[in-house]
């Protein structure tokens, strides 16, 4: 039992059917073609790319908000640059650093991917919860992401 009462055994059950409903949405997300003509983590980074200030990260912040290394980063940014979705370019203030931002096919690509999954999340999350649970998963997943 930790200082808040809660067993080591029923938190790791806990995490994992959290973890085993992301696997089972997303292999759902997959198997309707959501993420079309990209694949998911391609779509993550349009995404992730779109809620950033400008349409901009720079490479090391865009890494942080997506789990995958830093190599295979590098390379799928290239995937995307090469067919025109992102743009890859030096920072200003840091010669090493390289800021992505997307362009305006990989935004256009990105909205009507986005509309299609959204669709497909309001079956599928939708579909299974209530209006309350949502709010309430939104609430304990938000926890979980700020807790240090």
């Amino acid at each position: 039992m930790n200082d808040r009462g809660v067993s080591a055994r029923l938190a790791a059950e806990a995490w994992e059917s959290l973890f085993r409903a992301q696997v089972t949405l997303m292999r759902r997300f997959e198997e309707n073609d959501d993420f079309a003509p990209l694949r998911a983590r391609e779509y993550d980074v349009l995404f992730t790319l779109s809620r950033a200030k400008g349409g901009r990260l720079r490479l090391r912040e865009l890494n942080e908000k997506i789990l995958i290394s830093q190599p295979s980063m590098s390379r799928m940014v290239e995937r995307l640059e090469q067919r025109g979705l992102v743009r890859r370019e030096r920072a200003d203030d840091d010669a090493r650093g390289v800021v992505v931002s997307l362009t305006e096919d990989g935004a256009e690509l990105q909205r009507a991917i986005g509309r299609r999954h959204v669709r497909s999340i309001r079956q599928h999350v939708g579909g299974a919860l209530t209006q309350e649970e949502l709010r309430t998963l939104m609430h304990l997943t938000t926890k979980l992401r700020r807790r240090p």
